[in-house]
């Protein structure tokens, strides 16, 4: 959940200075004397979402090294992390996709798994998953993680980020312009204080508003990794028991509630709509109910 909230972060920080940029700098030709152009706003209201979103992604795995303080495994020594690089590289052939980097950082139980190209990825693994899981839990996570690469799922996230960020920049500015020049009834040439003041806003609230749809399609692709690490395992116990274990129960059962880790929490009202990951029984029952 990390990896997708830091990029959400970054995304909608992006947004805000590009967007506060233009402002500033006058670009804003889509405003005429006419009124406004739509077609030219739509244009820029592309360029500046879809640039957010690309950026964040561009810049996804050194800032994902950066924030866990990820140490990249792939030519050491040592046995375990030696099993480790074994283990992604097989499921990486298996997938068909160019080997990634191999890290490992200090936390608790958890893995990631981010970059902005197939064959150039970063998976990650906690020193807190490693303790506490077997071995055949611990490819298992590996495995959901190869699978999100597989997927495509930081590219897709990115492009409907994008298409997100469109829509955001382009109806705040159109009711920026409906607030300043109806309501405010600003009628000198240029922008005033009111569409500066509510593009900003709207920008900040149109995008959690999105976030929350990202956040949805997130939910979603954890159920494909993890019906993706069934796969390249060849079988789904594994999974469902590593499953388990990150939701603090023991293998095999699935009560109502579940300990209140960030991968396996079921957080209520706006968290519930911001969450990344589903909650961990669902995803359990899904495998379960899966051919």
């Amino acid at each position: 959940m990390k990896r997708v909230l830091l990029f959400l972060a970054t995304n909608l920080a992006v947004i805000l200075v590009l967007g506060i940029a233009a402002s500033v700098l006058g670009v804003n030709r889509f405003l005429t004397a006419e009124g406004l152009d739509l077609g030219l706003l739509l244009g820029f209201a592309a360029l500046i979402g879809f640039g957010g979103a690309i950026i964040s992604l561009l810049i996804s795995k050194p800032m994902a090294k950066w924030s866990t303080k990820a140490q990249v495994i792939n030519d050491s020594t040592d046995p375990t992390h030696r099993w480790l690089v074994g283990t992604v590289q097989g499921f990486a052939q298996k997938a068909g996709i160019g080997m990634p980097e191999v890290a490992i950082y200090d936390g608790a139980p958890n893995a990631f798994a981010t970059g902005a190209f197939k064959n150039s990825a970063l998976v990650a693994v906690s020193t807190g998953l490693l303790q506490s899981m077997s071995r055949d839990e611990v490819e298992a996570v590996i495995g959901h993680e190869v699978a999100h690469v597989a997927n495509g799922d930081m590219v897709t996230l990115t492009l409907i980020q994008g298409v997100m960020n469109t829509f955001v920049v382009f109806l705040s500015r159109v009711i920026g312009y409906f607030v300043d020049r109806v309501i405010l009834k600003n009628e000198r040439d240029g922008v005033g204080i009111g569409y500066i003041v509510t593009t900003i806003v709207l920008d900040i609230v149109l995008g959690i508003l999105a976030a929350i749809i990202v956040a949805w399609f997130s939910r979603q692709r954890e159920y494909r990794a993890d019906a993706g690490a069934a796969a390249l395992m060849g079988r789904k116990q594994p999974m469902i028991n590593a499953l388990a274990r990150l939701g603090g129960l023991d293998p095999g059962e699935l009560p109502k509630t579940v300990a209140n880790m960030g991968i396996s929490s079921r957080p209520s009202g706006l968290m519930a709509l911001m969450s990344s990951h589903p909650p961990v029984e669902d995803r359990i029952r899904a495998l379960q109910a899966a051919p």
